[in-house]
């Protein structure tokens, strides 16, 4: 189930980062990011009044609302670095994610087998090659590179914290909540910190209302996959749950294949192939 619900985790955070990057060559980042999530919260909103999610209420919250501040951050900077920089830059980079989950699943005193370290250390290497590393040049790259970083240790920080957050269905769907919540608020903040500052919030022609789906789609997608990562978390090691989730950079390459045209180079595909014996190997560990 661990593998599974992580994998999941994979398609779901691959396809929304896809998304993402695309948006955001056409409107702000921060736009993206606060509309986005503002359709994420809605939906997450009824379906917490209609679970009865409110009764989940505790300490636990404090994980979710923790997550939701760091998480519009995280994403700002990660759209950001997709528009600027390669995904051959982005996506290897944003991996070291990963570390923060792990780092906490062995603090707290999980100790993987030999096989799944072995599935580790593959299936790391094979995300990283599988963005086609291009780390040479331009400053917008090494700019990319920054941003990318500060999204990695972002996004590893709310992997932790939402593992944390419930420990029931229902009390998911109120942490998700919670977390996309805080991401509104803190987002909507920066955005009109930005305004103030002269920054435009939409493009010259207003704003595309055509792209409302994709920007539902990818605030859903987020959304899900917090849920997925945080349920694959709860029934099995941390470290290979966050393994697992964090090969979405070899889901963005092969969408931007499929829907970009855009080739894959051959460590590419030596990276996703390796990502799928590292895949095999801690499933089986």
């Amino acid at each position: 189930m661990t593998a599974l619900f992580a994998l999941a985790t994979s398609l779901l955070w691959g396809l929304a980062d896809f998304g993402g990057g695309l948006l955001t060559r056409r409107m702000p980042a921060l736009t993206v990011v606060v509309v986005s999530q503002t359709i994420a919260a809605a939906v997450l909103g009824a379906i917490v009044v209609a679970t009865g999610g409110w009764s989940e209420a505790g300490p636990r919250l404090w994980f979710a609302l923790a997550a939701g501040l760091i998480g519009p951050v995280a994403l700002l900077s990660f759209y950001q670095a997709l528009a600027l920089g390669p995904m051959g830059v982005v996506s290897p980079l944003a991996t070291l994610s990963v570390a923060v989950p792990i780092g906490a699943g062995l603090f707290l005193g999980e100790r993987p087998g030999l096989v799944q370290v072995a599935g580790i250390l593959v299936a790391v290497a094979g995300v990283v090659l599988a963005g086609g590393p291009q780390l040479r040049g331009a400053p917008v790259q090494r700019k990319a590179i920054l941003l990318t970083l500060v999204a990695a240790l972002g996004f590893g920080t709310v992997f932790a914290l939402i593992a944390e957050a419930s420990t029931t269905v229902t009390g998911l769907f109120l942490a998700l909540f919670v977390q996309r919540a805080a991401n509104v608020a803190g987002g909507g903040a920066a955005l009109y910190v930005a305004l103030r500052r002269g920054a435009p919030a939409l493009p010259a022609e207003g704003l595309p209302w055509h792209s409302l789906p994709a920007l539902a789609f990818v605030g859903l997608a987020d959304v899900a996959a917090n849920g997925t990562y945080a349920i694959a978390a709860r029934h099995g090691p941390v470290t290979v749950a966050a393994v697992l989730a964090s090969l979405y950079p070899v889901v963005t390459a092969l969408a931007a294949r499929g829907f970009l045209s855009e080739r894959l180079r051959a460590v590419q595909a030596a990276g996703a192939g390796l990502a799928l014996v590292g895949t095999v190997l801690l499933a089986s560990g």
